[in-house]
């Protein structure tokens, strides 16, 4: 394997991570691009993605919430090259990157079978509430990004 992190801000790079999504999620579990593909995917939205000898193969996406706090969402791996810590390669640049844009906190909407991922990388659960989605059932979860180290 030949890895790469990239901060997708082209749209060639961008393109991987709409590749990623489609392959590994909305492909896998029947989402519709239209479901997919929302309001939060503008010109302003970051995109991590992690590149095999050039092919990606795992992609998170992060917009601004507030002047403190961004949302770091669509994390996928697809499925050959999932447990291969390349989720939490992907997890690492974008909280390197929001922290360079002066955010203090990150915040997920974990799926409640990816909680034991996120606690491992810092995330304490906001409350017990289910936020329940068209596609999933997701759990609020947030991360401080104050001088902590990965």
């Amino acid at each position: 394997m030949k890895i790469n992190v990239i901060r997708a801000t082209k749209t060639w790079q961008q393109a991987g991570a709409y590749y990623v999504r489609i392959q590994g999620m909305a492909r896998q579990h029947g989402i519709t691009l239209q479901r997919e593909f929302d309001e939060h995917d503008t010109p302003d939205t970051k995109y991590i993605v992690i590149t095999d000898d050039e092919f990606p193969v795992a992609t998170c996406r992060m917009y601004q919430i507030d002047e403190d706090s961004a949302m770091i969402g669509r994390v996928v791996v697809l499925e050959d090259y999932r447990n291969k810590g390349l989720g939490k390669m992907v997890m690492s640049e974008a909280h390197k990157w929001l922290k360079e844009l002066g955010i203090k906190t990150a915040v997920v909407e974990s799926r409640d079978v990816a909680v034991g991922f996120y606690e491992h990388l810092g995330y304490e659960i906001v409350n017990n509430d289910i936020l329940h989605g068209v596609t999933f059932d997701c759990i609020r979860m947030e991360r401080s990004l104050i001088s902590d180290e990965e």
